[in-house]
């Protein structure tokens, strides 16, 4: 699971980093408002976490920009203000849930827990295309009556395909949202995956396919028989 944490005060940022890696999250900092938008808008993250008060924009603007985009991801803001009116802001202008600085750990690590747990139930805990079915708790992969398990990237991969669907989704995006900004991942890690996953749904005996798109990316095809 991948969470972008956008908070300007720098040491506080690599905590909570810090934090959510020892949680098993991958994260990725951003430290001010225009980075952080445009990193959110990549739709590549399973939650955000955004402070209030940020150079360039607002934690306000960026969740209101999110949801303008259509992007759902869960987002929990942070900010020392505490007065009502700015957490009905908060919350009307898109975020999931609002947390005022000085918090404890073990809250921030629940409230954390909840948005994505809501958001995965939304989801029905699955994701399905053509004959496929991937359970998102238990990274298992079943066609009919066969399954296996797929490793994290792997799992990461078809999320991304199977939440687009038939719609097309370029190598750059599945570098981003599953090796991260920071990453010297390059275009033949994913093509070792997307090989890795192909293996496997040939296994399965499932009638889905992943198609290279050259210079686009990739795309699922369902093959009824």
């Amino acid at each position: 699971m991948r969470i972008l944490i956008v908070e300007d005060e720098r040491r506080l940022a690599r905590t909570l980093g810090d934090l959510m890696e020892t949680q098993n999250y991958t994260v990725d900092l951003a430290y001010d408002g225009i980075e952080g938008l445009d990193n959110a808008l990549s739709g590549i993250y399973d939650a955000v976490i955004l402070d209030v008060m940020l150079p360039g924009k607002t934690g306000f603007e960026i969740v209101r920009a999110m949801r303008a985009e259509g992007l759902r991801t869960p987002v929990l803001l942070l900010t020392a203000r505490t007065e009502l009116d700015d957490r009905v802001h908060g919350l009307d202008a898109g975020a999931d849930y609002y947390l005022t600085k000085p918090f404890q750990t073990q809250e921030l690590l629940a409230c954390i827990r909840a948005i994505t747990r809501r958001q995965n139930q939304a989801r029905d805990n699955a994701l399905s295309f053509g004959d496929l079915r991937l359970n998102l708790d238990s990274c298992q992969l079943s066609c009919g009556g066969k399954s296996l398990r797929l490793s994290k990237k792997e799992f990461d991969i078809l999320v991304k395909l199977l939440s687009n669907g038939s719609s097309v989704v370029t190598k750059e995006t599945l570098l981003l949202s599953v090796w991260g900004y920071e990453s010297n991942a390059e275009d033949n890690n994913v093509e070792v995956y997307i090989s890795l996953l192909r293996r496997k749904l040939h296994h399965l005996g499932s009638r889905v396919t992943i198609k290279t798109l050259r210079l686009l990316g990739y795309q699922l095809e369902d093959h009824p028989a």
